[in-house]
């Protein structure tokens, strides 16, 4: 059985990782836009444990990309090319989140900023911006760099550009490998 082809479909199949950027900026109404369909995100006990930091700001994005890409993060250096970089910071949210993450010994609050995270790059693709999503960065120097307070970690790093690359679509599995109904 063939999928119906649906919007929501083709932008989720288009939507790549970019590595290479156009020097030129990002609208702050479209990055407001993202941060708006990040803002709508589902959460756990809607509790919204995150904060999202646009770095757009020249020297700023220059002195925390030193912090944040240095030594043995220095791989993903390529997101300080990009125009702006979202840092997507956890709170600790509400106290029912936390006992059903301690009851079900599930992270909520990363899944949390993992959901608004998708919501903003999907946003971004929709507008024809391109992202990246970052793990690997020196996620205390950054923070150091922002001035963020003591118990507030960067989770998760987004680069957002217009982008100056066209990668193919990456191999995925069939739909049939990792869905079953009514069974294991």
């Amino acid at each position: 059985m063939a999928m119906q082809e649906s919007p929501f479909l083709k932008l989720a199949a288009g939507r790549r990782s970019i590595r290479k950027y156009k020097a030129v900026p990002v609208e702050r109404a479209k990055l407001d836009l993202c941060l708006e369909a990040a803002r709508l995100a589902p959460s756990a006990c809607n509790a919204q444990p995150y904060h999202f930091i646009v770095i757009d700001e020249p020297a700023l994005k220059e002195k925390f990309c030193a912090a944040a890409f240095s030594g043995v993060y220095a791989a993903c250096k390529f997101a300080a090319a990009a125009p702006a970089l979202v840092a997507v910071v956890g709170d600790t949210g509400k106290f029912t989140a936390w006992m059903g993450n301690q009851v079900q010994g599930t992270n909520f609050r990363l899944m949390d900023v993992g959901i608004a995270a998708e919501h903003f790059v999907l946003a971004a693709a929709e507008q024809g911006l391109g992202t990246c999503w970052l793990g690997w960065f020196g996620a205390k120097a950054g923070g150091r760099a922002l001035g963020l307070p003591a118990g507030k970690k960067i989770e998760i790093l987004l680069s957002v550009g217009y982008p100056d690359e066209a990668p193919g679509p990456r191999p995925r599995k069939n739909i049939e490998d990792f869905r079953s109904y009514n069974q294991p």
